[in-house]
């Protein structure tokens, strides 16, 4: 088996997914290859050279590849991608942008936010919300998978010594153009990869109270903040805090959730939250289903007493 990982990056930093991807990719089979496409993203390549078992890394740097655009994107891949059994990405924003159009125009199967590898045609992916189980088995050729990275560990990033082969861009395609972005720039952790995360809903009313209460309690948890997508739809925080089956899937060693009742499409995206600590007023609240540790209390009163509790 010959398995390509495309790699996630910001042309400067490999972003963590990729390294649970390789995981992933490691159970098909021992020759794994990544592929890091983007502009002046040689250091993202020289990274994924010291992660052991990579068979190699195929760098491709061109302008058109700048802004990540995922019909750009590709249309380099559909081409890279001959001879190689399994092609998989990290279920992030960008594997969910870019693999469908790589399977479409490789005209293969995708099977979606796999969770755990059962042979090299057989995947386990969440079906329901996350409510049921389902084992996959495909005859397509070769196999599209996007990998939720918080069902695999992340791959060592030290012993490796895969060498870097350079590769030319195929260039624009002419079908989208970057016109510009926003970007919500914080110190705090990335909330995909960070340990504690506490995550405010439509019980804190509005934007200004996920400054007051929010902010300090995870400051002094050193948490990244999330939020659930009644709390973004009402335009408290921005879409990049939203946790959920719409949102970013998380695993934190402690999810810290306020003011969430607790609907299916959030429970979706931080159930496997190794400790679950819910704070709502209604003692009848969803959340506290799965909760390890619950609160029924008043949040504005809750949130004050355990930032002071912390120091």
């Amino acid at each position: 088996m010959s398995v390509l990982v495309i790699a996630e990056h910001n042309n400067t930093t490999l972003n963590p997914s990729t390294l649970n991807t390789i995981t992933a990719a490691l159970k098909i089979g021992p020759a794994v290859n990544v592929v890091v496409v983007g502009h002046n993203c040689r250091a993202v390549a020289e990274q994924l050279t010291h992660v052991p078992g990579l068979a190699g890394i195929i760098h491709v740097d061109d302008q058109a590849y700048a802004h990540q655009l995922a019909e750009n994107i590709a249309a380099l891949l559909s081409g890279l991608t001959a001879g190689y059994s399994h092609i998989l990405a990290p279920a992030s924003f960008f594997g969910k942008n870019v693999m469908p159009r790589v399977a479409a125009l490789i005209d293969a199967v995708q099977i979606s936010d796999v969770t755990d590898i059962v042979s090299a045609d057989t995947f386990v992916r969440p079906i329901y919300a996350g409510n049921a189980l389902a084992t996959i088995q495909t005859t397509s050729h070769p196999v599209v998978l996007t990998v939720r990275p918080t069902a695999f560990d992340p791959v060592a990033t030290a012993g490796g010594s895969a060498v870097i082969e350079n590769k030319s861009g195929a260039g624009e395609t002419g079908l989208t153009r970057f016109v510009g972005q926003e970007l919500t720039k914080s110190e705090r952790p990335d909330l995909q990869t960070a340990r504690i995360i506490i995550s405010g809903g439509r019980g804190l009313a509005n934007g200004e109270n996920f400054h007051k209460y929010i902010e300090p309690v995870a400051d002094k948890l050193g948490a990244a903040i999330g939020a659930s997508r009644a709390a973004v739809d009402a335009g408290f925080v921005p879409n990049d805090y939203q946790v959920g089956q719409t949102g970013k899937i998380v695993a934190p060693q402690l999810y810290i959730a306020v003011g969430i009742s607790g609907a299916i499409q959030h429970l979706a995206g931080m159930k496997d939250s190794k400790v679950i600590v819910a704070i709502n007023k209604d003692a009848e609240a969803p959340i506290f289903q799965v909760a390890d540790y619950g609160l029924v209390a008043d949040l504005f009163e809750a949130l004050p007493a355990l930032e002071k509790a912390l120091g």
